[in-house]
């Protein structure tokens, strides 16, 4: 069992700002209690009890509000002194992973995954690296993913590049430790740009579909969204 996960939220919320002034992301308020909170119960539903958040932007006000204990988890912090990106902020977080494997998810994304389901699918593949797959009507928008049957990961594409249904990257990861240590990567980077859209090609990495509930409060519409949507949540 894997107890550990990884959120990313040292994102700056150009989209959101002129909404939360200089309140971060991560802890925007939904039904007046900060959005990690639903990330953490949930997390917290699946028996993990080790959280690493990768801050960066306004990170006092995380750090302040949630120090180093969440109800059962316990949680750390990976400090970007500078925007890092996506990879550069999982590098230094992916340091204070205690076990060999570990869940990384958006500090502004919730998805409603069986995270038992996906570890099972994850060892039956024997995989260094998985990927949370989303399908859309339309993946012109966002870029998309594609796996054979069994699914391997055959392709990225661009956005616009593809157009109809097919898979977008959902935005939760399960990935070795000491596989994404020994990759040589650099201390700033992009981890879907510049990590999973070029290490496909020489390393087997796998994407598993989920349909379950999804949201992204980075947009003010979707902001807007989850203040009604997660008021029918069992976990909450």
């Amino acid at each position: 069992m894997i107890r550990e996960a990884i959120i990313l939220a040292g994102g700056l919320g150009t989209r959101l700002s002129h909404i939360l002034k200089d309140t971060p992301k991560a802890i925007a308020p939904i039904n007046g209690r900060p959005f990690l909170d639903y990330q953490l119960d949930y997390l917290e539903a699946f028996n993990i009890n080790h959280v690493i958040i990768s801050v960066g932007h306004l990170r006092e006000k995380i750090m302040d509000h949630y120090k180093s204990q969440y109800k059962t988890i316990h949680i750390d912090y990976a400090i970007e002194e500078e925007p890092l990106g996506t990879g550069g902020g999982l590098l230094l977080a992916m340091q204070k992973v205690e076990g060999h494997s570990v869940y990384v998810l958006n500090g502004d994304t919730f998805y409603m995954i069986d995270y038992q389901k996906f570890l099972d699918i994850h060892r039956s593949k024997e995989s260094k690296c998985s990927i949370i797959l989303r399908e859309m009507d339309d993946v012109s928008r966002y870029g998309a993913i594609e796996r054979d049957e069994n699914k391997l990961i055959t392709g990225f594409w661009e956005k616009s590049a593809k157009q109809g249904k097919g898979f977008i990257n959902g935005g939760v990861y399960l990935i070795n430790k000491a596989f994404f240590l020994n990759q040589n990567l650099p201390e700033k980077f992009s981890l879907e740009k510049d990590f999973f859209e070029k290490i496909y090609t020489r390393q087997q990495i796998y994407g598993v579909l989920c349909r379950q509930y999804f949201i992204d409060i980075g947009v003010p519409e979707d902001f807007a969204k989850a203040q009604d949507d997660f008021k029918e949540f069992e976990y909450f």
